[in-house]
């Protein structure tokens, strides 16, 4: 793994890029941890104070510091997208996986069920189960409940990549040497879905982030809770833009930014690493 992140960083520009702007994501969530507020802190500081050295993305109309309000937000909305990723994923991976070994009646069950759950709209459902929970959801909630709502997409990926390793050599081999289907299955076959999985992480991760940023903004997220999307609500709230503070909304709508651009970009350098032809373009080989 090591050895394709330095390979991405020495001929990807846009992993390259990607990456940086993640590294200053991580650097904000690590000064979270050094906030000298805590992150309900009301009045804390001079209230409307505009970005100056003292507080670098000034100050809201109760008192608080945008900056480390900014360092929870960027963390807690990265916790979410974290959760629901892993749920999502973890998922769609077991799923496909054996959906595509297995085949028969198990893959066409399964299938029925995940083509089933990818016709429903994602983001419309998302939208009423939080009105329905309006007032009620937490970060921990919302996470579970976009990683529950984003698993059937990967999960088909995952399955035709099973289904070609299924025809492989190696596979016939493992069978013909006693190993179990769940022995194949992880060893065999885990190895080569890695790759696809760190593409399809950097996606969900986008997905989640943009349905948190929506919700919050929509007013049907965690708003007790220091998150982008519920910056970007209380700034609207208190009408930032019509009293003239745009830092109270800049400061969360340029992280938002920041943190898409950042997964996009690396995004993008993983799928031009996977795509064979771009990789032999990149590595100047004639064809």
């Amino acid at each position: 793994m090591f050895i394709t992140i330095r390979d991405l960083l020495r001929f990807s520009v846009s992993f390259r890029i990607g990456s940086i702007l993640l590294s200053l994501t991580v650097l904000l969530v690590v000064l979270s941890f050094l906030s000298p507020y805590e992150p309900d802190d009301r009045r804390a500081v001079e209230r409307n104070e505009p970005p100056s050295v003292e507080y670098l993305f000034g100050t809201t109309s109760q008192g608080q510091d945008v900056f480390w309000m900014l360092t929870f937000g960027v963390r807690n909305s990265l916790i979410i997208a974290g959760i629901a990723v892993v749920i999502g994923r973890g998922i769609g991976v077991v799923l496909g996986m054996i959906s595509g070994y297995i085949g028969g009646t198990v893959d066409r069950v399964l299938s029925a069920i995940v083509d089933s759950f990818i016709v429903i709209p994602r983001l419309p459902l998302l939208i009423l189960v939080a009105s329905i929970l309006r007032g009620q959801i937490t970060i921990f909630a919302l996470a579970l409940l976009i990683g529950f709502l984003d698993w059937a997409f990967p999960s088909k990926r995952y399955r035709s990549q099973i289904l070609t390793l299924r025809e492989r050599d190696f596979t016939q081999t493992a069978v013909f040497s006693g190993m179990n289907t769940w022995k194949i299955v992880i060893q065999e076959h885990l190895p080569f879905i890695i790759p696809f999985l760190l593409a399809d992480v950097v996606s969900g991760f986008l997905f989640a982030i943009g349905v948190e940023v929506t919700l919050s903004i929509l007013g049907l997220g965690d708003l007790d809770t220091q998150t982008i999307g519920s910056m970007i609500y209380w700034g609207n709230y208190y009408q930032a833009l019509l009293t003239h503070k745009i830092w109270v909304l800049a400061a969360p709508i340029i992280a938002s930014v920041v943190v898409v651009v950042g997964f996009y970009l690396v995004s993008i350098g993983l799928g031009e690493y996977l795509d064979p032809r771009k990789r032999l373009v990149r590595l100047q080989v004639k064809e």
